[in-house]
């Protein structure tokens, strides 16, 4: 995932801006981390960077 993807993004439960946890990067793509909204609570994990925006109650 890309960084600047951080200005399109938002929370799918509550519409919220996301913030970036970065754990692993390669050059300027993130390779894992999480997305997280400070609004409602909820983090998104990013696993060799994708992201993963499935609200809670829909992930496997």
């Amino acid at each position: 995932m890309r960084p600047d993807l951080l200005e399109i993004l938002r929370c799918p439960v509550c519409r919220g801006e996301l913030r970036l946890t970065t754990v692993e990067q390669d050059g300027d793509e993130i390779l894992r981390g999480t997305l997280g909204c400070p609004r409602c609570g909820v983090d998104y994990p990013i696993d060799d960077g994708i992201p993963n925006l499935l609200p809670p109650s829909a992930r496997a």
